[in-house]
């Protein structure tokens, strides 16, 4: 009976990954046609790559450099600032109260950006910080923290506080113990956690586009300048969306394993 039902199984999962895949390969295909051909949908048309041309002789890499420098950031200070709070929610002196606490920084998620958009805007108004890495890296950094102490308490929770005892008893001091026995024991779900930071703040547009203008604008806001009074450019906007997602989509392939390990060991532990 199983044997009979395996291969409808692989059947099922190939049939909903190609579902999943379309939106992506079809948006590649866009990217190859000319903007008349967008119009009429079709697998059959004449190729160009005049939207890359195009594309790469704007200032396409200068959007790069600041997604790369803002994502980067981001992601490292909501890492540093999130993986000790939520060690401390589980095993440190706050643990009695980590279980109020910790939904106080899950109830933070479910604040819609909208409602804070303006108060943050006045204040890197004042401090004359709109359109810098400064505006976005702070913001998104606070607003992942959460996600980062979400994700981590799962790995934490299921770490043996005997490790830790040992390990102090031996004379090692708090930080000592984190470092040598906590990170090895949690390394992929740090992984897990920094990839997902990663897509996340690398899509982000909603911030951006309130908070620069053109100096440290994000690739998604360079994607929006294609969508003009004249019209979509649905082709170009194509292609920039390729490019765009191709450093997260690379970095997913190459940590695939770290990542379904991650996640899966978190789900189990959760």
């Amino acid at each position: 009976m199983r044997k009979s039902v395996a291969p409808l199984i692989q059947i099922l999962i190939s049939v909903t990954a190609f579902i999943y895949f379309f939106p992506i390969l079809w948006l590649i295909l866009t990217s190859f046609k000319y903007e008349v051909d967008v119009v009429n949908p079709s697998l059959i048309f004449k190729p160009t790559l005049d939207h890359y041309s195009v594309i790469f002789k704007g200032k396409i890499f200068h959007f790069l450099l600041n997604s790369i420098i803002i994502t980067g950031s981001s992601t490292l200070t909501a890492m540093i600032l999130g993986v000790p709070a939520s060690y401390a929610l589980v095993m440190a002196k706050f643990k009695k109260n980590g279980d109020n606490l910790f939904f106080w920084f899950i109830s933070t998620i479910l604040l819609p950006p909208v409602c804070v958009v303006i108060p943050i805007f006045i204040i890197f108004k004042n401090l004359n910080l709109l359109d810098s890495y400064a505006s976005l890296i702070f913001t998104y950094s606070a607003m992942n923290i959460p996600i980062v102490v979400w994700m981590m308490r799962s790995f934490f929770k299921d770490i043996p506080t005997e490790l830790i005892d040992a390990a102090k008893i031996d004379g090692a001091s708090e930080l000592a113990a984190f470092f040598k026995i906590i990170f090895p024991l949690s390394r992929h779900g740090i992984s897990a956690t920094m990839l997902l930071l990663i897509i996340f703040i690398w899509n982000e547009f909603f911030f951006a586009l309130h908070l620069t203008y053109t100096r440290a604008a994000t690739l998604p806001i360079h994607i929006s300048t294609y969508m003009t009074q004249e019209g979509l450019f649905w082709a170009k906007m194509s292609a920039i969306s390729t490019l765009a997602i191709l450093p997260p989509m690379l970095l997913g392939w190459i940590n695939q394993k770290q990542l379904v390990r991650g996640l899966t060991i978190g789900a189990i532990k959760g």
